[in-house]
């Protein structure tokens, strides 16, 4: 027994010191080979971005309906944070600028690229996006290398139209590449003046499994080369497809996510392109610039007032109105026609302005004018393509209604401009003196304005100052 006794702990002890060796060789194995973790899938709106974590009908944040997509979100890897600094400590003086030598793209970007800076350019297939970025990347390419990278086209397709464009310099890069990682890669070793990429919706990151094009790629396509644009300094281009509605494709927080988002707007058919500012962190917002489609590409038009008002004929039912798009006045010509139906339901129809605008002034002038509109067609459109929103040119859609009306042509060399209201009331609006030495500078010889605005205007130019859409009526078609 004392034999047995003897032997015992020492066996216990050989089996415990294997069951050690096991557990290590067990330990170091299991960190030669790690066990995939389990994708988190979300659901994300289209349209803004918002998250839930099943599937639903319709977005609570915009109320869209059917826009939610399923997508992985992989972990992030943890990143070191920056220190606190003092606002006072930063240099305060504003940073140099890059220019395009494109002088109405420098105007609408608040006069240049700034460095790091990442703008979102949108605009309907074709309307000619690509084009003007090409043109621009020719002439960055007179201080350093571009970097043109496509996700649509071959190198071959681009030098084509290059060379149709007359866009070949020697420092434009052309990288057909959709991979997120590589093309900041690829920034990094070429260290270009610019990067162009067209488009965001074919890029993609191998940190979102879900397809290019959907919301999660883009929006986390569009965070990762906004990192990098900020750590390289250097300024990006991102081409963005619209939708049916015409609004830029992807979630909505890519345009909070870049710096400035611009928008290309024409027809097809028509030559004239404008690019107008929605979003804009280093400068006004609302700019816009006047381009003209050619077969050697876009054109600046440096007078968009003088091209717009070329062709009027003075016509009954044609005005004159000044408008400001973003800091700067412009003159449109502004063309109603009314027309008599026998339909119980007339049509509405507005082009370049809101429909409910146009609806809200009929029903001005039908209680203060004394017309009828309720059986006859009306419709209403801005020459040239432009869209303008502003209020100030009321009166010139009233003037155009009534001219149509009646059948009595408005003076040719007259421009008015101003809100009405609700009560038949005209109300002042904002730089009346630019908008007035913008009509002097052209030729007009009268501007009938607000009562209000009358005092303000210094431009050597008749001025009438009316306070009721009876009096300018009165005034305008005698």
């Amino acid at each position: 027994m004392a034999h047995l006794f003897a032997i015992g702990p020492r066996v216990v002890r050989e089996h415990a010191l294997e069951h050690l060796r096991i557990v290590e060789r067990s330990r170091h194995a299991a960190t030669l080979v790690s066990v995939p973790k389990k994708a988190t899938t979300i659901y994300a709106c289209v349209e803004c971005g918002s998250q839930a974590t099943k599937w639903l009908g319709r977005c609570p944040d915009c109320n869209a309906w059917n826009s939610f997509a399923e997508e992985e979100v992989a972990t992030a890897a943890k990143s070191q944070s920056s220190p606190s600094i003092g606002i006072a400590e930063i240099d305060g003086d504003e940073a140099p600028r890059i220019s395009t030598c494109i002088a109405a793209l420098d105007r609408v970007l608040g006069g240049g690229l700034v460095f790091g800076a990442v703008t979102l350019v949108g605009g309907e297939p074709g309307v000619g996006k690509s084009t003007l970025l090409l043109q621009a990347a020719e002439k960055l390419a007179a201080r350093g290398p571009v970097l043109y990278v496509s996700g649509e086209e071959s190198p071959r397709q681009i030098a084509l139209r290059a060379r149709r464009l007359r866009t070949t310099h020697a420092n434009i890069r052309l990288f057909a590449e959709t991979s997120v990682e590589r093309i900041v890669a690829e920034t990094e070793k070429t260290k270009p003046v610019a990067v162009i990429i067209d488009s965001i919706q074919t890029v993609h990151t191998s940190t979102n499994d879900s397809t290019p094009g959907s919301a999660g790629q883009v929006r986390d396509s569009a965070g990762i080369l906004m990192t990098a644009a900020k750590r390289l300094s250097i300024p990006i281009f991102l081409i963005g497809h619209i939708t049916k509605e015409g609004t830029i494709a992807g979630p909505k927080t890519l345009e909070h996510i870049v710096d400035t988002v611009l928008y290309f707007e024409g027809e097809k058919l028509q030559d004239f392109r404008i690019i107008r500012a929605h979003k804009n962190r280093f400068g006004p917002v609302n700019e816009v610039a006047l381009f003209e489609m050619h077969d050697s590409g876009l054109a600046e038009v440096p007078n968009p007032s003088a091209a717009l008002i070329a062709q009027r004929s003075g016509a009954p039912g044609s005005a004159v109105v000044a408008a400001i798009e973003g800091t700067r006045p412009i003159l449109i010509e502004l063309k109603a026609l009314v027309s008599r139906t026998n339909f119980p339901s007339p049509r509405r129809m507005a082009v370049g302005i809101d429909a409910n605008r146009v609806s809200l002034l009929l029903a001005v002038l039908e209680k203060k004018n004394g017309g009828s509109y309720v059986s006859s067609d009306v419709y209403v459109n801005l020459a040239g393509g432009l869209q303008v929103a502003e209020p100030a040119i009321d009166l010139g859609i009233i003037a155009a209604l009534a001219s149509s009306q009646k059948g009595v042509a408005i003076p040719h060399h007259t421009v008015v401009f101003g809100e009405v209201g609700l009560l038949g009331e005209v109300r002042s609006v904002s730089q009346p003196d630019a908008r007035a030495r913008e009509a002097a500078a052209l030729g007009f010889q009268r501007v009938v304005v607000p009562r209000a605005n009358a005092a303000e205007i210094h431009a050597d130019i008749e001025v009438h100052g009316i306070a009721r859409v009876e009096d300018f009526l009165g005034i305008l078609l005698g």
